[in-house]
């Protein structure tokens, strides 16, 4: 995977890279603004942007909605040190495929990327549950700028093992071989909200991936026989 880091601090910039180098992560190229983020992102095209939140010039929730409208197939993961709700959900209205805390350890962060890799969005925990309740009730509202960001998810109803009605909806199908572009035609969801509630279930059910939630489902009979 190639990574374009963006942080204005040399310091973390500097970790970052040894961290991700130790595990095979390919650093194409640091920024420390957002016009420089802009430029690189142009120039480099790389797999994944991580992008810092507070800095200089032009910060990473402006320089991500920049990047998007020019090449909307870019994917951008904030990391940063805020957990402020306007910052979480200003952040995937820009467009950022993920949200990372940089108080995170290290052996979390890589897992985080491992992720990226299979199609799960990275959140911190807890991350993804509030970006949903919020939207669900903006959407409920009748803010469409925010319903064409990430269209509501049905959250009704909660089963004994802690998932959402439609979690568990979203959970059955994608044991049953649905890509997410499937689960989210199926439910009338988009694919990111799709994501959403599996980074969400990944959460609440306190597993590492997709393959432990696969495995959980078949032992929960919400998988059915080969």
């Amino acid at each position: 995977m190639r990574v374009l880091l963006v942080d204005d601090h040399r310091l973390v910039i500097e970790g970052l890279s040894n961290l991700l180098a130790a595990h095979d992560i390919n650093v194409v190229g640091t920024a420390s603004d957002g016009l420089e983020a802009v430029a690189m992102a142009k120039n480099l095209h790389p797999d994944l942007i991580l992008m810092d939140i507070r800095m200089p010039r032009c910060d990473g929730l402006s320089a991500t909605r920049r990047i998007k409208a020019m090449q909307p197939e870019m994917k951008i993961v904030m990391l940063t040190t805020s957990a402020e709700d306007q910052d979480l959900f200003e952040a995937v209205k820009s467009g950022a495929g993920g949200y990372l805390l940089k108080s995170m350890s290290g052996d979390a962060f890589i897992e985080a990327l491992r992720e990226f890799e299979q199609g799960i969005p990275p959140f911190s925990t807890g991350l993804a549950a509030r970006l949903l309740t919020e939207f669900s009730r903006l959407s409920h509202a009748g803010n469409e700028p925010v319903q064409h960001a990430i269209p509501a998810a049905k959250e009704a109803g909660t089963e004994p093992n802690g998932l959402t009605n439609r979690q568990t909806e979203v959970l059955r199908l994608v044991a049953d071989g649905l890509t997410y572009q499937e689960v989210g035609k199926r439910l009338s969801l988009s694919e990111r909200t799709v994501r959403f509630h599996m980074a969400e279930i990944i959460n609440r059910l306190h597993l590492q991936n997709r393959s432990q939630v696969l495995a959980y489902a078949g032992e929960h009979g919400l998988k059915p026989p080969d």
